[in-house]
């Protein structure tokens, strides 16, 4: 039976020794017949770069160099639209996880993004098309012109499956930025040819001179001013162009990828300033600004609670009680070495 996966959510495929020794890995989507949308994975080592641009499997490249990992294209069967295959067993050993994306062709020149895009999915099948695992993307995505879909990594001498749903506004290029594919970076323009001029011959032995007529000056013409180039736009928030220009540049280490600088609006800069990575969503703006130690940052004069905070013994050790028990509970559902537990789990017994 197959386990329907929430973002981040995982589910086992390989684990102590069961499991089918190869998968296939479905994409699918609805979209105007004017998109075109392509699936690729990339096979990634612990620091989640690619190993090689070899490595980028795609309409290009369809097999991975181990030979692991092939794109099939498009089914043909009415149920996805493109789908690859992967021998898990024959995966390189330095391959550690295998990222499956897809991307808008030509989004910017054509203005598309996924918030044109409905039906969104990702689901991982056994050879015989046993469907395991699905996981649909929700209506979160908007402006996004490329998306991590899902991806394969090692867990415990296994393999686990992992739904993902990250997005990019840079398309392709942002893919390639954050996983080191240099195939995908603008190829530089080439260097202008130098060449040297001909060397002109001797003049010829000079005649008697030529008495030339009086050469009247040309009238002058006013001088017409020209206007100063226009100053250059300064660039968007790279989190959120609709944050207005970017004041700040800040070292961004996405959830999948390299860290890298980017421009940011003072509101983004800040939250990724003091907030530790890896960041996944813009977080709700505050109703009014906090205090970075908790506490409320408006002036006494504008306070509710008569220009402090006053607790109770009682409150103190409600307080204190209440943040044992969610820590508990909140170390468990971040320790992924923890049994999953999924209604109807292909592998629990």
């Amino acid at each position: 039976m197959s386990t329907a996966l929430a973002k981040g959510g995982n589910v086992p495929v390989i684990r102590d020794g069961k499991g089918p020794a190869s998968v296939l890995v479905g994409l699918g989507w609805r979209a105007a017949d004017a998109y075109d949308l392509d699936a690729n994975a990339l096979l990634c080592d612990d620091d989640g770069k690619a190993l090689s641009d070899r490595h980028f499997v795609f309409f290009n490249n369809l097999t991975s160099p181990d030979g692991a990992v092939t794109h099939l294209g498009a089914p043909g069967d009415g149920t996805d639209r493109e789908r690859l295959a992967v021998d898990l067993l024959g995966v390189e050993e330095a391959v550690r996880r295998i990222v499956f994306a897809v991307a808008i062709y030509q989004a910017d020149e054509r203005r598309q993004s996924f918030g044109s895009v409905a039906g969104a999915y990702v689901r991982l099948t056994d050879p015989a098309g046993v469907e395991l695992a699905r996981y649909e993307l929700g209506p979160e995505l908007d402006a996004e012109t490329a998306v991590v879909f899902g991806e394969l990594y090692r867990h415990g001498g296994g393999w686990k499956f992992r739904a993902v749903g990250q997005g990019y506004r840079s398309g392709l290029a942002g893919i390639a930025a954050d996983f080191g594919v240099a195939a995908l970076a603008p190829t530089p323009a080439a260097p202008a040819a130098v060449t040297t001029p001909p060397v002109a011959p001797p003049p010829p032995p000079s005649a008697p001179p030529v008495v030339a007529a009086p050469v009247l000056p040309a009238p002058a013409v006013a001088a017409v001013p020209v206007a100063a180039p226009a100053p250059a736009a300064p660039a968007g928030c790279f989190f959120d162009p609709a944050h207005g220009p970017a004041a700040a540049e800040v070292l961004w280490s996405p959830q999948w990828g390299v860290a890298r600088p980017v421009p940011s609006c003072p509101a983004c800069a800040q939250r990724v300033r003091t907030t530790p990575p890896p960041y996944y969503v813009d977080p709700v703006p505050a109703a009014h600004p906090v205090h970075p130690h908790g506490y409320d940052a408006h002036p006494p004069e504008h306070r509710h609670d008569g220009g402090g905070r006053r607790f109770g013994t009682g409150a103190m050790i409600g307080a204190g009680a209440a943040g044992l028990v969610g820590g508990a509970l909140l170390y468990e559902a971040l320790d992924d070495d923890t049994p999953d537990v999924v209604v109807n789990n292909y592998y629990e017994d």
